[in-house]
């Protein structure tokens, strides 16, 4: 059939195994793809993964069955399934995209890897550092292309305005700002009935099987999932993987990061959500103590009065902010010379993603990216919680004589629901 298909022009299909034994698909074959968990991010990911040529749609996973049906539908998915594993036993998937919940991104990230499945998973990449450092083990160790739903390395004026920073054009960088990141809070919400189709006991999965409440279930609402832990790193990771993504980005620093978190003010006390209300009253208190960080070299990052999805560079040359598919300066001449100077248009994350899967190129925003970007938002929130500076080894992803610190690196996991052995 193979054959017969090449003979006529479309797209041949490469057998899964081909793919986890380390083989690359052709210009012309295709590669066969599923997606586990579908909601609100997940289905506009697969959506595009689905619409192009390159691909051949197999399968959807999502612990809400009656969405999964829809995707599927919508994306010509032949078989729906609530448990992910029966998506990574299939030897005809190839490669997959996810958009869970942060608390079911490791467990899943990882057995694909280790499934050999290519994996495209939404940012931000994880919920604690360990859990990060393995997804990128667990990806070496079977060479698959991972790439992390950090876009806006994709669009051009990030692309140009970071490249242009990191190759020296604003000279030496003193300053830098990202925006003040919210932490998460905590919910003790009341029990509704669970929605008929939705497995609950899944979605919980490696956390506590707690009671279902539509605030808890949606990501954003009054107020969802995002602003919760143990779900979520709030909008320090929601929102900050964004913006800490550009900034090591342009500052050449994706294989390391800062050596130090600054701390200024009390140890944060996390309210408690016990009915549906707004992220109103969460964020005013979750804003503070007001925090900054230090890399190796001194140079420090505010957050203060710096944009949600970038940052701002104070070079010898002028100054710069990089900002979701925007670039301006001060010179203002500067930006808009270097935007005239480069044709480059905005690229598709997800073809850069499928390229790689052909050509075994590293993707633009690869697996250590993704979880270097992360782990900038978790010690942010660890300082928060403790109050007080901390001490970090960006070499051996660990706080310097600190016990306390280091224990909250890691997060307990229901029995059942361990992470894979890398």
């Amino acid at each position: 059939m193979a054959a017969s298909a090449a003979g006529i022009g479309f797209p041949t299909i490469i057998p899964g195994s081909a793919l986890a034994n380390g083989n690359r698909p052709g210009a012309n074959d295709r590669i066969r793809i599923a997606s586990i968990g579908v909601g609100r991010q997940g289905s506009s990911v697969f959506g595009r993964a689905a619409n192009d040529p390159r691909t051949e749609v197999v399968c959807v996973c999502d612990v809400n069955q009656p969405r999964g049906e829809a995707i599927a539908k919508a994306t010509g998915a032949k078989d729906v399934y609530q448990d992910y594993r029966r998506v990574l036993d299939r030897d005809d998937v190839d490669a997959i995209t996810t958009a869970t919940p942060e608390h079911w991104r490791a467990n899943i990230c990882i057995a694909a890897a280790l499934a050999g499945k290519h994996v495209y998973a939404e940012k931000p990449l994880t919920l604690t550092i360990p859990e990060g450092r393995l997804m990128v083990k667990a990806a070496r160790r079977t060479g698959i292309t991972f790439q992390v739903g950090s876009q806006q390395r994709s669009q051009r004026e990030n692309f140009i305005g970071c490249e242009f920073i990191r190759n020296g054009g604003l000279g030496n960088i003193k300053e830098v700002y990202a925006a003040n990141y919210e932490s998460p809070w905590l919910c003790d919400l009341p029990a509704e009935r669970v929605p008929a189709g939705l497995d609950w006991n899944m979605w919980c999965g490696p956390n506590e099987l707690v009671p279902y409440n539509k605030d808890l279930y949606i990501p954003r609402g009054n107020p969802g999932w995002l602003s919760f832990r143990p779900y979520s790193g709030g909008e320090m990771t929601g929102w900050g993987t964004h913006g800490f993504d550009q900034i090591q980005w342009a500052l050449g620093r994706d294989q390391t990061g800062p050596t130090e978190i600054l701390v200024d003010g009390p140890a944060l006390k996390l309210p408690t959500y016990h009915r549906a209300e707004s992220m109103d009253r969460g964020k005013a208190i979750c804003s503070q103590p007001r925090l900054s960080f230090r890399y190796a070299d001194g140079l420090t990052v505010r957050l203060d009065r710096g944009n949600r999805g970038g940052g701002i560079f104070v070079g010898e040359r002028g100054k710069m902010e990089v900002f979701r598919g925007r670039l301006t300066s001060n010179p203002s001449d500067l930006a808009k010379e270097l935007l005239s100077e480069h044709p480059r248009q905005n690229e598709s994350h997800i073809g850069n993603w499928l390229d790689c899967c052909i050509s075994g190129k590293r993707p633009i925003a690869d697996v250590e990216n993704g979880h270097r970007s992360a782990t900038v938002c978790h010690l942010l929130n660890i300082g928060r919680l403790l109050g007080r500076n901390l001490q970090w080894d960006p070499d051996q992803e660990t706080f310097v004589n600190d016990p306390e610190a280091n224990a909250m690196l890691t997060r307990r996991i229901r029995k059942g629901f361990e992470l894979p052995d890398v």
